[in-house]
């Protein structure tokens, strides 16, 4: 029996009283608890016992313990940091709500609840960019909504982090974000920056707005090849009610070339907030948004042998190191 089975309801993990757990992932799981010494409610983040034995997840846990500990913001889950524990685990803000992946199972969200949650999610972008922190996950399971349409951004896991000194698991992986959410750059393995967490926040407004994603494929790579060669249906397709500012916005958000998205996630935010004062284009890709271009699998191979050149040089260097 493992660590992890061995946690009951009432255990003490130095001064937090578990109470029930919440979430398992591949990495880690997720308990709510409270801890004894003031009865606030947290949340702990506790590895899997393996991944604490690998050197590369490992790094990538203590990645997210760092960046999380620094940032302090109402639309970002705190980390909270500065004692003693007698194994690695995170303590992080407890927080209700729904995630956004919930909410979006239910069908499109009105136009203005999902620009309210957009503008949020936007200005809690802008802030861990101006703090060099680059998220390169964001998609609906990360957000989370409470009962007021209040965010919390969550799971750093894979962020990129300026501050950084030396490379590790998340540097080299930062293009292997989700398929649904990655952007145009990341696909082709280019590391990304802070207008891939905006190209992924427009694909996010576009499942809001539609119900359905703009780009599609029976696979992972599929779906990557059909953002590389074609146009999403343009919004006011799916729903007539788009005005053509909103969806000019949608546009300049999922721009392929990330030369000419928003360049910060507060520029996207104030058109969002002034639709009145965006000027629309006529856009090539509204009228010949139906004609698809065949799918190119020595094109999506190149792509992503591009993308698994640095992870194979990681393998390469941790074998090395555990040679010696």
């Amino acid at each position: 029996m493992g660590f992890l089975d061995s946690i009951e309801p009432g255990a003490l993990i130095d001064s937090y009283r578990v109470e029930e757990p919440v979430a398992r992932s591949g990495m880690a799981s997720i308990f709510r608890a409270v801890d004894t010494r003031d009865n606030r409610v947290v949340a702990l983040k506790i590895p899997h016992p393996d991944m604490e034995a690998d050197p590369i997840l490992f790094d990538r846990f203590q990645r997210e313990a760092g960046i999380g500990e620094r940032l302090d913001h109402p639309g970002i889950m705190r980390v909270y940091g500065g004692e003693k524990r007698s194994r690695v685990y995170l303590v992080m803000e407890w927080c209700e709500g729904r995630l956004l992946r919930e909410i979006l199972q239910e069908g499109r969200i009105s136009q203005d609840r999902a620009i309210r949650i957009a503008i949020q999610v936007l200005e809690a972008l802008e802030y861990i960019h101006e703090n060099g922190v680059v998220h390169r996950d964001l998609k609906p399971e990360n957000i989370m909504v409470d009962a007021h349409d209040n965010i919390k951004l969550i799971d750093f896991g894979i962020a990129g982090d300026a501050a950084a000194r030396r490379l590790t698991y998340a540097n080299f992986t930062a293009t292997l974000g989700t398929a649904d959410y990655i952007s145009p750059e990341q696909v082709k393995g280019k590391r990304g920056d802070g207008r891939s967490d905006i190209y992924a926040m427009g694909v996010i407004l576009y499942e809001m707005l539609t119900g359905r994603l703009p780009f599609k494929g029976a696979t992972p790579m599929e779906i990557m090849n059909d953002r590389l060669l074609n146009a999403p249906m343009p919004p006011s397709v799916a729903d007539p009610s788009i005005s053509p500012q909103l969806q000019e916005v949608l546009y300049r958000a999922l721009e392929r070339d990330s030369k000419n998205r928003y360049a910060r996630a507060r520029d996207f935010a104030r058109d969002l907030q002034h639709l009145d004062e965006v000027g629309v284009e006529d856009r090539p890709e509204i009228h010949n948004w139906t004609t698809r271009k065949s799918h190119l699998p020595r094109a999506v191979l190149y792509y992503s042998a591009l993308a698994l050149i640095p992870v194979v040089i990681l393998l390469l260097m941790v074998f090395v190191a555990r040679r010696h």
